[in-house]
């Protein structure tokens, strides 16, 4: 399963307001690894950051004037994002933001290419009702170190938010090693060969143990041993395949 956790930062609060992306990051997960493969740029939004946005991300227009545009990157983004599910925190702001720019960009919307988002603010809000979910309450909360995080940068706090993630979901990673390990089991079992397998036949005495056994059974359960019945049926067939030989 591959999953791409992405963040981004902004010039301001609404793309409505002619706002852009100043920054985005996206990191690869793969069955809940991580693969050491992410996509960053920062972007030149052809604007100035509104003075709360700077206090947040701290990119400057001096810093950001000679790096790519949007549109310059924007194939490279939707090949690394492409058919995976995207985590994201708070999604509604980064997925109108990344839309408003695929648009101008005349590309489609993001769920066109990544079908499955998956809302990380929400999925803390049901497991945390009443309390701070912001990503820094989620990383005490977590245990997960942010004290590299003195300004919000959209690659770090990618990567804070992938670790958040696993860690709320962690019942989800206990699953899937259950299921790989039944997949790994049945493999096994398919892979056998019967030929070299030793069968070890039942001696007469263990037999008649093995019978009295079951007539304790069939006494105690009004003659509905099911292994009594079992053996009938063998016994017939066995008689049949006799006769008709």
């Amino acid at each position: 399963m591959r999953q791409i956790v992405l963040d981004t930062e902004t010039t301001g609060l609404e793309y409505k307001l002619g706002h852009r992306i100043v920054e985005i990051a996206a990191v690869e997960l793969c069955n809940r690894q991580f693969t050491g493969s992410h996509f960053h740029y920062y972007l030149n939004p052809g604007r100035e950051s509104d003075e709360g946005a700077l206090q947040v991300h701290g990119l400057t227009m001096g810093f950001l004037q000679d790096k790519p545009k949007f549109h310059e990157v924007s194939k490279e983004f939707l090949s690394f994002i492409s058919e995976a599910e995207l985590i994201i925190h708070n999604a509604p702001f980064d997925v109108g933001f990344i839309n408003h720019e695929l648009g101008l960009s005349n590309l489609k919307t993001l769920d066109s290419y990544c079908p499955l988002i998956m809302d990380t603010l929400k999925l803390a809000k049901e497991l945390h009702p009443g309390k701070r979910n912001n990503l820094d309450a989620l990383c005490e909360r977590y245990n997960i170190d942010n004290s590299k995080r003195k300004l919000h940068g959209a690659l770090l706090d990618a990567e804070l938010l992938a670790e958040v993630y696993l860690a709320m979901t962690r019942g989800q990673e206990s699953l899937l090693i259950e299921l790989e390990y039944v997949e790994a089991v049945q493999h096994s079992l398919t892979d056998l060969d019967s030929s070299n397998l030793r069968v070890i036949a039942a001696t007469a005495e263990e037999n008649a143990q093995h019978r009295e056994i079951l007539e304790e059974i069939a006494r105690a359960s009004n003659n509905k041993c099911l292994w009594n019945n079992l053996e009938t049926t063998d016994a017939l067939d066995e008689e049949l395949s006799r006769v008709n030989n």
